[in-house]
């Protein structure tokens, strides 16, 4: 195996890793913010690649599709938190058993409406080409998923340590007595944090529509993808979302292409080894526990 093989399994772990850090960065937020461990986010992100596929079908435009996707998966989103959150507050063992249970509803709803055929999503036109990378030829629409999770990650991390409203959501993540203490709308942010992180898995869903396709079952692939993300990097850390997801992505290529028979094994070990050694993730705080 020669250096552009090795190149071509960086770049789809790179490309996977810029996927994952649109579901996981909202998920570690939400995980953060609200101590909510919420296992329908896989579900958000199939709705976003479903919805978008159905609109490009009928429209054959890559940016509605787009649009769609988000905005279902933030309508959905939303209204979860509405229904279910308040009841979830304090109880890990209800936050799995009803997130869980709304995974499987909404899997099962989506089969029902789609049915089980895997589908995938055209690139837009002008990322439908090849380019050459070191002599690499690799589709330049892979190469355009890595550079807009580089310009997301930039603008989020902007958003969350210079804006007013960052500082806020990052109040409410450290101390959200004492922030509602101090006149901050908490149930608003909750409420906007969890919108917020349905549209990007909706987004990512329908980004990831011409990379890996939609099919029924790819909900929870992702959910265990943005879990070990979040371990990694760190619950409420957008850093920790980025780098995780980009050492996620780089592990799970290197090891399906060099050890296929055990790559869950080289995915999951380094992770058993955080959990140990530094139990709140690379970026993680103490006070996350």
């Amino acid at each position: 195996m020669d250096f552009r093989f090795w190149l071509f399994q960086v770049m789809n772990g790179l490309t996977t890793g810029a996927l994952l850090f649109f579901v996981a960065s909202g998920f570690t937020v939400v995980f953060g913010l609200m101590r909510i461990l919420n296992l329908a986010h896989g579900g958000l992100f199939l709705l976003g690649g479903l919805v978008g596929w159905s609109v490009q079908q009928a429209t054959g435009d890559f940016t509605l599709a787009l649009l769609a996707g988000g905005l279902a998966a933030g309508a959905l989103g939303l209204l979860l938190e509405q229904a279910f959150t308040r009841s979830l507050m304090g109880d890990p063992l209800n936050q799995v058993l009803l997130t869980l249970g709304i995974a499987f509803i909404l899997n099962n709803g989506y089969l029902a409406i789609w049915g089980g055929t895997p589908r995938s999503l055209a690139p837009p036109q002008v990322f439908s080409a090849s380019v050459s990378v070191l002599g690499v030829t690799y589709p330049s629409y892979r190469l355009f998923l890595i550079a807009l999770s580089l310009a997301a990650g930039a603008a989020l991390w902007l958003f969350w340590e210079r804006s007013r409203l960052g500082a806020m959501i990052r109040a409410c993540v450290d101390d959200r007595a004492m922030a509602a203490a101090m006149g901050i709308r908490v149930d608003l942010v909750f409420a906007g944090v969890f919108t917020v992180g349905a549209v990007l898995a909706g987004l990512a869903g329908v980004l990831g529509g011409p990379v890996v396709g939609t099919f029924i079952g790819l909900d929870f692939d992702v959910l265990l993808l943005a879990v070990v993300v979040i371990v990694v990097g760190g619950i409420g850390s957008l850093s920790g979302a980025f780098v995780g997801s980009m050492l996620v992505g780089l592990v799970d290529a290197l090891a399906k292409a060099s050890f296929p028979q055990v790559s869950y094994f080289t995915l999951f070990a380094p992770v058993i080894l955080i959990l140990l050694l530094r139990p709140q993730g690379l970026f993680g705080r103490e006070s996350d526990q």
